[in-house]
């Protein structure tokens, strides 16, 4: 792709000024970078362009028709539901994803929310902040119940890498995995109905892909399944989990507690169910799971390797082959 054109619509989402870019901006001769782009501004970067690298911005039929130039579509991200997949089809637009990128960080982070609910470190330590600790006449704070990772069951829905990744630690902790199967289909070896997963485990974790089957996989009658003190955790997609449902069953005691990564709409508006003030056991982090900085430069390194593979005719990680 001598002399090829490449433009990056949203570089801060990956790259806020600490990664190395180099083989990136390697991979073609030239470059426009953008930090962030508006819906407005989007048509003009791109016009010329053999290239596009977008991680959140959106490439309808009428964007990706526009860019006459265009072969490319590199997606900085895993999800491709922010591209006309068949306009790019159409177009003979070939589209890739980078995978596998954020395994650890997405791994640890999940981990981490797990810990904080099933220990009620964010709670305790409000409560030193607030003095109750010094105005208490016992030497320690115990009102909130800490309970062991160790022996408790872990639920996993979603076993694809990152699945996989976060079941590893849970294991390492000691807890039980139970790996859910595909709602509707009889278990595969290894793997229990997702009913009876949702049923036996004490920590829910979520980590398959956002589609058509999966769009409120956890809602009302879901979350009534669950323990009464178990625990879920969220951080693939929003839309997997029905918000409103999550903050009622947490107001009403039907579930222990949530860790939540992602929301169905990001940002988040003011009046967003799981923003509310009065939501009991609920942590809420602003979908930066992934975000660790060795995953960010793999996000780099990798989006290189894919638009070398392509210039080679050798395409890796396609989702469209144009």
């Amino acid at each position: 792709m001598d002399r090829a054109k490449g433009v990056f619509l949203d570089l801060e989402t990956v790259d806020r000024g600490d990664l190395d870019r180099g083989e990136l901006a390697a991979s073609l001769s030239h470059w426009d970078w953008h930090d962030w782009s508006s819906e407005s501004e989007i048509a003009s970067r791109i016009s010329g362009a053999d290239v596009i690298v977008t991680n959140k911005c959106r490439l309808d039929r009428a964007l990706i028709g526009s860019a006459g130039r265009l072969r490319l579509i590199a997606l900085a991200a895993t999800g491709t539901n922010n591209v006309d997949l068949e306009a790019a089809r159409a177009a003979g637009v070939t589209v890739c994803n980078i995978r596998d990128y954020c395994s650890e960080s997405l791994a640890q982070h999940t981990i981490t929310l797990m810990l904080n609910l099933l220990t009620g470190q964010p709670w305790y330590r409000d409560r030193v902040r607030l003095g109750d600790w010094s105005a208490s006449r016992q030497f320690c704070l115990q009102d909130r119940p800490i309970r062991e990772a160790n022996g408790l069951a872990f639920g996993v829905v979603g076993y694809g890498s990152l699945g996989r990744a976060v079941a590893a630690k849970a294991a390492a902790l000691g807890l039980d995995v139970l790996v859910a199967e595909h709602r509707g289909r009889p278990p595969r070896a290894g793997r229990l109905a997702f009913e009876e997963v949702l049923q036996r485990a004490d920590v829910l974790s979520i980590h398959c892909p956002l589609n058509e089957a999966t769009h409120r996989l956890v809602g009302r009658d879901e979350l009534r399944m669950m323990k009464a003190d178990a625990i879920l955790i969220n951080t693939a997609r929003g839309g997997i989990v029905d918000e409103h449902a999550l903050a009622d069953a947490l107001r009403e005691g039907v579930i222990g507690g949530a860790g939540v990564d992602t929301l169905t709409q990001e940002p988040p508006p003011a009046d967003h169910p799981l923003l509310a003030a009065d939501i009991p056991g609920l942590l809420l982090t602003p979908h930066n799971a992934w975000a660790s900085r060795n995953a960010r430069q793999a996000a780099l390194d990798q989006l290189a390797c894919v638009i070398e593979g392509f210039a080679r005719g050798r395409p890796i990680n396609i989702v469209v082959n144009g």
